[in-house]
């Protein structure tokens, strides 16, 4: 099918609007490989010595947490942009996680941009991941373009320039992340997986691979919040769930630019995710 313009409009989410800077952050590795600049954007970037990373001061237990970001073009193979929610070092071992991760590329070739879930790592000696990978409408190493989740009691939505393009609702206690989680965004060497299930490796000869992050927005209930702070809606309106609108431009994106659904590969045991029986 032909790619086309996404042609659907949609309305900013509650709280995408209130955004956070440099100062919501801290350092999570790296530190000779990050600079701010005066109007808060933040770049971090990978050598052949160490990769970068930043994280959110406080944890939060729901809330809608964004960045604009731009890649790197060219040669990327092997290296992974992130953004994500985690709280591996409250809990090392059986973490929870929430990721979008851009994977690196070759030259004429798409960015990949994969979303996944997991939750309390894996108990077994196994990580059970929860991937769906898109590639995008348009050139994500043009210009910046913002990336979010939102995560309340109920659900997880990625958006992508405010179009939502995955849901992830909650199911069950066990396949759900409930406790607090910090953000964080990261660059660093992923080859034995990230590119074509590890067939391009990283090529230190086009370093220093660089992301630039902009734009934050971190806004929702920390873990310190009183009970009453109410968790942030998906829907513009403040209704639950997705309105008609993002709805509809979920289905629009995932029609056209959805690449792997974990649910649909029959190679997964899909005993150990049930969300993937309905």
């Amino acid at each position: 099918m032909p790619r086309t313009h996404l042609l659907l409009v949609t309305t900013p989410v509650p709280g995408s609007g209130n955004r956070g800077s440099t100062k919501d952050l801290e350092i999570y590795g790296g530190s000779q490989h990050q600079s701010v600049s005066q109007d808060q954007s933040l770049t971090i970037w990978l050598d052949r010595t160490s990769g970068s990373g930043f994280k959110s001061t406080k944890p939060f237990r729901s809330g809608y947490f964004g960045a604009s970001i731009k890649l790197q073009p060219g040669y990327t193979a092997g290296v992974i942009t992130s953004f994500y929610l985690s709280n591996s070092e409250a809990h090392p071992g059986h973490h929870d996680e929430v990721d979008i991760e851009f994977l690196g590329t070759t030259p004429g070739k798409p960015y990949t941009l994969q979303t996944n879930v997991y939750i309390r790592g894996s108990g077994d000696g196994r990580i059970i991941g929860r991937e769906i990978k898109f590639h995008l409408w348009f050139d994500p190493t043009a210009d910046f373009h913002k990336y979010a989740i939102l995560w309340n009691p109920t659900e997880i939505i990625f958006f992508v320039d405010d179009v939502p393009i995955r849901r992830y609702p909650k199911k069950s206690v066990s396949s759900f992340p409930m406790r607090p989680m910090w953000a964080y965004g990261s660059i660093w060497d992923a080859s034995s997986w990230a590119t074509e299930d590890g067939k391009y490796k990283a090529d230190y000869s086009y370093q220093p691979f660089v992301a630039r992050y902009t734009q934050f927005v971190l806004s929702g209930c920390s873990a310190y919040a009183s009970p009453r702070c109410h968790p942030v809606s998906v829907s513009p309106s403040g209704s639950t769930g997705l309105s008609y609108q993002q709805t509809s431009a979920m289905q629009w994106t995932q029609r056209n630019y959805m690449v792997y659904n974990y649910c649909s590969d029959p190679k997964r045991d899909h005993s150990l995710t049930p969300e993937c029986w309905a």
